[in-house]
């Protein structure tokens, strides 16, 4: 497609590919193609997962209007105008679906969502109009995007939601209009909402326990929600999906539970594998895996079917016989659909993602607002689904190339959830990932936590309920006492008889569990760290390649010290944390092996590169950088025994 032609309007194309069709002359084709159009159209609203726009015609059978459906659908297949080169990224992947934060805020507060308090939120003057959002769908679904999702924060508490759906509802070309809710409002809201043109619902539920819901929300509400799935059925949504996170100590259990509401309601119950998000204390061991979970519900209905799933779709479907609804899994982690990926994201303050979990945003608010031409923002967004990578960010890589940590340690405590630093915005970047408003985006390390007055943030690469680590809290930095026999030799270990440099022999050494803990600071100055403290730096997050660059560190220590013997490490953790009182950012690494010699060297090089990779993320902005305090905190095992930094 030459560039002029992947730029025309989609409502132009389509007349040009109707009066090609019926080889006629273009005005002729006109009336026709507006016509086919609102067919087609008003047919695939009827068949999305929501409430039927059309009834068969009387007399005749709900078959016969499947069928009727299907030729419609494929008649649209063979005959699509060519897709919008802008939406189109360098492996081929034709993005039709895009999901629009209408706002930050939320009215729950989940324990591994937000702190009570809830979280600063984002400037109203900085948030996307109503006008806005409606500027930037209508060039969307002008270039192909033929499924909108309104997602938050929690979209059903924006006053003019209603009034947004039904402008939608008049964009040629929008086959379905969706929204991710937590529910709590949709009753009162969803007759209007369909009346304006909704067509699908996701209803988030972690949770069949009102008392459990109500300790992981911090708020009533349970039954508002059960009367909002109710609410949807009624009114002919089928099938109405329920989203359900599944946390392994939290709700795992809870299985069969939601298997079973699909045996008398026309529910889709979607099991989705807890995720690594800014803020969600994610790790290895709470995630429930895809196969685990189909194998405990497979224990109970053996003769669970497999459901066919279209090309592009995040969920693996499956059908009880005899049952009415269905369940589904979206395997982000276990088995990542990226291949097929054909979603595109703007966050309520109005930046495009083209990766759900990637840290790369464009402003479209502001070339919108600077009075950018339709044909600049194509080429703006163009340019950045073309940057769209093969499959999704570092986090999703570290989950395979990790092991589980310390099994020792409870897999998830809702009171000791330690935060991790979200966008000082709390952009819906990462709150409308899985499911409306309950994205793991804690927010947590309250100020009194911290005794500072300004806001912090925090990165850390583990999310162990660890008494001992506590996303280096104040507390977390004092001096431990000494423990052990402190065993020293008056002599270096790496040299010969003759004094030259000589690896340790280390062969006849018995394997023990070793552990040893460094620690770094690194001296931003004000300019440099306000830009990190609000991930503002041009290069991108510098937390983040901080902590992925000090795990690599560990991983190659013996590569870059000589005479350092190689260690198989069982488990690296990284940490960071602002401290606003001296500009400076805190790094603590850990690591843990079973051999016969230290991690000790793991750990300071650890410490040490990522301290280097936040340097070379700030240099740009100032010179005056001071790394200091690399040191060794604690090692545990060993003949020499163990040290703790006095």
């Amino acid at each position: 497609m030459t560039p002029g032609a992947s730029a025309r309007p989609v409502c132009s194309r389509s007349r040009l590919w109707a009066a090609a069709l019926l080889g006629s002359g273009f005005m002729a084709a006109q009336p026709l193609s507006r016509m086919l159009r609102r067919l087609l159209r008003s047919s695939a609203r009827s068949c999305s997962s929501g409430a039927p726009v059309t009834q068969p015609r009387l007399g005749e059978s709900a078959r016969a209007a499947s069928e009727e459906l299907s030729r419609r659908r494929q008649f649209l297949r063979e005959h699509a105008a060519p897709f919008s080169a802008f939406l189109t990224d360098s492996f081929g992947r034709q993005h039709s679906y895009l999901r629009i934060s209408l706002t930050e805020k939320c009215n729950l507060r989940c324990q591994y969502c937000m702190p009570e308090e809830g979280v600063p939120l984002t400037p109203k003057a900085n948030l996307l109009t109503t006008e806005e959002i409606l500027t930037l769908a209508r060039l969307f679904v002008k270039e192909g995007i033929d499924k909108i999702r309104l997602t938050g924060g929690e979209p059903l508490i924006r006053p003019d939601v209603v009034d947004i759906v039904a402008q939608l509802q008049r964009l040629e070309g929008l086959r379905t209009i969706g929204v991710t809710t937590n529910g709590i409002n949709l009753t009162r809201l969803l007759p209007q909402l369909q009346k304006a043109g909704l067509s699908a619902i996701n209803i988030s539920l972690d949770t069949l326990v009102p008392a459990k819901f109500e300790f992981i929300v911090r708020r009533k509400g349970f039954h508002k929600v059960m009367e909002g799935i109710h609410k949807a059925i009624e009114l002919g949504y089928n099938p109405v999906k329920v989203n359900c996170v599944v946390m392994r100590g939290l709700n795992e259990d809870e299985l069969l539970d939601f298997a079973a509401l699909t045996e008398g309601l026309p529910l889709d119950v979607r099991f989705i594998e807890y995720m690594p998000f800014d803020g969600n204390k994610w790790n290895f061991k709470k995630m429930v895996s895809y196969k685990e979970m189909l194998d405990t519900i497979r224990q109970q209905w053996p003769e669970l079917e497999k459901l066919p799933e279209e090309e592009s779709s995040t969920a693996k479907a499956f059908k009880i016989p005899g049952f009415q609804g269905q369940i589904s899994f979206i395997t982000s982690m276990s088995e990542h659909f990226c291949g097929t990926c054909n979603r595109l994201r703007i966050t309520a303050d109005g930046n495009l993602k083209v990766c759900l979990f990637g840290n790369s945003e464009v402003s479209l608010r502001d070339h919108l607002r600077a009075g950018a031409s339709e044909q600049e923002l194509l080429r703006i967004i163009g340019a950045a689904v073309g940057r769209k990578k093969r499959q999704h960010a570092e986090l999703f890589l570290m989950f395979h190339n990790s092991p589980p940590a310390n099994p020792s340690i409870s897999s998830w405590d809702p009171l000791h959830v330690q935060g991790l630093r979200p966008r000082m915005s709390f952009s819906s970047q990462m709150v409308t990932l899985w499911k409306g408003c309950r994205v793991p985006q804690a927010l947590l390390l309250a100020q009194q936590q911290l005794g500072s007055g300004c806001f912090q943030r925090h990165y850390t690469s583990r999310a162990d309920s660890d008494a001992n680590s506590k996303c280096l809290s104040p507390g977390s930095w004092a001096p431990a006492a000494p423990s052990g026999p402190q065993l020293t030799s008056e002599q270096l270990t790496h040299v010969d008889s003759e004094g030259r440099a000589a690896m340790v022999d280390v062969g006849r050494k018995p394997d023990t569990e070793r552990v040893a803990v460094a620690s770094a600071v690194v001296l931003l100055g004000p300019v440099a760290f306000k830009l990190v403290q609000r991930n503002q730096l041009k290069k991108g997050d510098a937390l983040v390649v901080a902590q992925l660059a000090g795990i690599q560190a560990a991983k190659v220590t013996s590569q870059l010290i000589p005479l350092c013997h190689h260690v198989a490490l069982s488990h690296v953790q990284v940490q960071l944390e602002l401290d606003s009182t001296r500009h400076a950012v805190r790094i603590q690494a850990s690591c843990r092996a079973r051999g016969p010699t230290g991690v000790e060297m793991e750990a300071l090089t650890s410490a040490a590169v990522a301290a280097l990779s936040l340097y070379d993320m700030c240099k740009a902005v100032s010179r005056d950088i001071v790394l200091e305090e690399i040191k060794l905190i604690s090692k545990t095992g060993g003949q020499r025994g163990d040290f703790h930094r006095a």
